[in-house]
């Protein structure tokens, strides 16, 4: 059993045991190319947020990884078969009544660790923030720590080099080879603010992709899903000690 990981405790050493700060790692279920499962989402925010809170507790602190919540915002992805959409909305109920425990509990420090595109808690945590104000409420996405340019051969952002190669070395069982995976070529928008992203629209997946990917993964291996997977949970074991250490009413010097 590992003490950092909540599904995996008991009550005979929690009774009197106390974690100084959640992790709720946070996913999708959705299609990722048509060589990668549709739990892409989920077992990245599993493996990355155990890994980094392993090593941060290997540094002194008490962290907890709560289980990942497995649904997402894809409201953009309507019509790709079990694609599962919760919205912002239920997203804000679940955080709320999450928190609500946490801070009866006497747990106030709070991180989302997300593992989808379409999810964004800043807004729900600026509202949550005003109505638990004991609470110290922190998100990241964890896909946006590191430059990947410094791994990666090819850019994107959905089933590409990188999360394929992720899952080559987290799951290799769960990958088809990526010889049948599709370029994942991106159509872009014919606004001009858009494509420049100043602007923002919703995309609609099955009008900008025909494999449902964006971003060609075919020069993805394990060994460079292992040397990013290796570097991105330093930077969130990083995170999560730096949160564990810090104090109410001195955030800022």
């Amino acid at each position: 059993m590992r003490p950092y990981i909540l599904k995996e405790a008991n009550w005979k050493d929690l009774k009197s045991f106390r974690y100084e700060l959640a992790i709720l790692p946070w996913g999708a279920t959705e299609a990722h190319n048509y060589h990668m499962p549709y739990g892409t989402d989920v077992y990245e925010a599993d493996a990355i947020a155990a890994e980094g809170a392993k090593k941060a507790w290997e540094k002194g602190t008490k962290a907890v990884v709560l289980p990942t919540v497995p649904f997402g915002v894809n409201t953009g992805q309507s019509d790709i078969y079990l694609d599962l959409n919760i919205y912002p909305s239920t997203q804000l109920i679940i955080l709320q009544d999450i928190i609500e425990v946490l801070n009866r509990q006497g747990l106030k420090k709070l991180l989302i660790l997300n593992s989808h595109g379409g999810n964004n808690f800043q807004p729900m945590l600026r509202e949550l923030g005003l109505k638990f104000p004991e609470m110290m409420l922190f998100t990241c996405n964890w896909y946006q720590a590191l430059d990947k340019s410094l791994y990666f051969e090819e850019a994107g952002d959905h089933a590409d080099e990188m999360e394929t190669a992720l899952i080559q070395h987290l799951h290799p069982d769960l990958v088809l080879p990526v010889e049948e995976a599709g370029d994942g070529e991106e159509k872009k928008s014919v606004i001009r603010g858009i494509r420049e992203k100043w602007a923002w629209a919703e995309r609609k997946w099955s009008q900008v992709t025909e494999d449902t990917g964006i971003g060609n993964p075919k020069k993805a291996s394990p060994e460079k899903g292992k040397r990013y997977f290796e570097d991105v949970t330093d930077k969130v074991a990083d995170l999560i000690e730096d949160i564990c250490k810090s104090k109410p009413g001195e955030m800022y010097r």
